[in-house]
């Protein structure tokens, strides 16, 4: 026996679900899927005339129920805790999501009705009212201050004013930018180890200031090193390093290799 429903009044399968399990009136945690199915399969019987947009939402739909209802006749699953699985767990909570938000649009839709039957009138105060201001008696105002009072205030304004400064960042020094160029230096050192032909590892670090500096000719070093231009000996541990010049002339290729660095 078919079912008199028009399509316009659904706005797809979960609709179409939800007003079935009203008009049945059963639980929507308790499914009966076998009763449901069947009402829906009439309903997309009437589907022949409808786009292929709207057919395959409700045919998708359609092979849900038919999977959950052939699931339900095969033995239950069982969780790793020994829980039995309902293949309709899913489709419910689907279902419930909907229905939220569903009657969630319904609220939106009764305020905007509402609100449209709100008018308000725009403000109409003369100038000579919205202008006036109450005069203020500085004798009644200040009869009551004491020059104790007026103390205690001056030092809940100053301390507030102490609050707001950071008691760490406050005491920073400027901070300079500190421009070393690696190939830069890479020559200076190069040239100075050369020239000595043999030099401590201090004496290169004192020759400029700043910790960009320390940094940049340790990273040189290393990279002599790594060229076999310089031999490095230390007699002991924490003691000072001697540097050795073994390369050739600093002069050649020295620009090729600072070059990389700059």
């Amino acid at each position: 026996m078919g079912i008199p429903i028009k399509l316009e009044k659904f706005e797809g399968p979960l609709d179409l679900l939800l007003h079935l399990i009203e008009k049945n009136k059963v639980s929507i945690y308790d499914i009966p899927i076998v009763e449901i199915t069947d009402q829906y399969m009439e309903y997309i019987r009437h589907l022949s005339g409808e786009t292929l947009d709207v057919m395959s939402e409700f045919l998708v739909m359609a092979a849900t129920l038919l999977d959950i209802k052939s699931r339900m006749l095969l033995p239950p699953e069982v969780t790793e805790e020994g829980e039995e699985v309902d293949p309709r767990d899913e489709l419910v909570q689907k279902l419930l999501e909907y229905k939220m938000y569903k009657y969630m649009s319904y609220e939106l839709r009764d305020r905007m009705n509402e609100a449209s039957g709100h008018y308000y009138k725009g403000p109409t105060i003369p100038a000579e009212v919205e202008s006036y201001r109450e005069p203020v008696d500085v004798d009644d105002l200040l009869s009551d201050v004491t020059l104790e009072k007026l103390y205690a205030v001056f030092c809940d304004i100053m301390k507030r004013q102490e609050n707001r400064v950071d008691p760490v960042r406050s005491r920073f020094g400027r901070l300079e930018k500190e421009d070393v160029n690696l190939g830069e230096t890479m020559r200076f050192v190069g040239q100075y180890i050369y020239q000595k032909k043999n030099c401590m590892f201090y004496e290169i670090l004192s020759l400029r200031q700043g910790k960009q500096y320390k940094i940049v000719t340790f990273l040189t070093l290393l990279e002599l090193m790594k060229e076999g231009r310089v031999e490095v000996e230390q007699t002991e541990t924490f003691a000072d390093i001697r540097l050795t010049w073994i390369g050739v002339d600093p002069e050649e290729n020295m620009d090729e290799l600072a070059a990389d660095y700059e």
